[in-house]
């Protein structure tokens, strides 16, 4: 059986963006070695902002609660902007409008597996919020990023419009917080190592190798 990847994440951290590119990196790696042994990745769904109100809020009133100010954010975000450089990922936090609420975006991460397109909506949630200034507060535009990670995007505005798969997101999130993750993105390899923050490809690797290794021992 191929080993598992969880990962734990927010469509609207930075640091989550730049831990999938480090994460697509290191199974690029794997595959060298182990061809044929692909292991299975899922998503998980954490908030960094749970109370937020389902509408969002102003980008620079939330920066200037989270952060004292624009200004201070800009030195914070600096070291995020160049690790993002490093992965081929030209953000432009500066031209954010709205900061929004994700549990929509979550639901439909979940929707999404049983279509097995997680992956790819997860990288258009994320290209659509950083690079594109996509207001994912809205049904309408979640579904179009739906449609062009390749699900169906009618079916995907017809279940945002209902609370399916509510109680699913809210039970994921109560297990990450028993499991202690503080902090996103966190990944969980074979159920049994865990890696915390962006970690380089090298040490996901790593992980893997040793799950893999355990697991043939077993």
């Amino acid at each position: 059986m191929p080993i598992t990847i969880d990962v734990i994440s927010d469509v609207v951290c930075p640091w989550c963006y730049i831990g999938k590119r480090r994460l697509e990196a290191a199974l690029a790696l794997w595959a060298k070695d182990h061809p044929g042994d692909q292991p299975r990745v899922q998503w998980h769904p954490f908030e960094l902002n749970p109370t937020m109100a389902r509408t969002g809020m102003d980008r620079q009133q939330y920066l200037a609660e989270k952060f004292g100010g624009p200004e201070r954010a800009k030195q914070i975000y600096a070291r995020v902007e160049a690790a993002g450089a490093e992965v081929g990922i030209p953000f432009e936090f500066g031209l954010m409008q709205i900061q929004p609420n994700t549990v929509q975006a979550h639901r439909l991460v979940a929707w999404a597996a049983d279509a097995a397109r997680q992956g790819e909506l997860m990288e258009v949630l994320f290209r659509g919020y950083f690079l594109e200034q996509r207001d994912l507060t809205s049904d309408a535009v979640l579904a179009a990023l739906a449609a062009s990670a390749g699900l169906d995007g009618e079916a995907a505005l017809a279940f945002l419009g209902t609370d399916v798969g509510m109680d699913d997101v809210r039970t994921e999130e109560a297990a990450a917080q028993r499991m202690g993750v503080s902090g996103v993105p966190f990944f969980v390899i074979d159920q049994r190592f865990g890696l915390s923050g962006a970690q380089p490809e090298g040490e996901i690797v790593a992980a893997m190798e040793e799950a893999f290794a355990t697991a043939a021992a077993a």
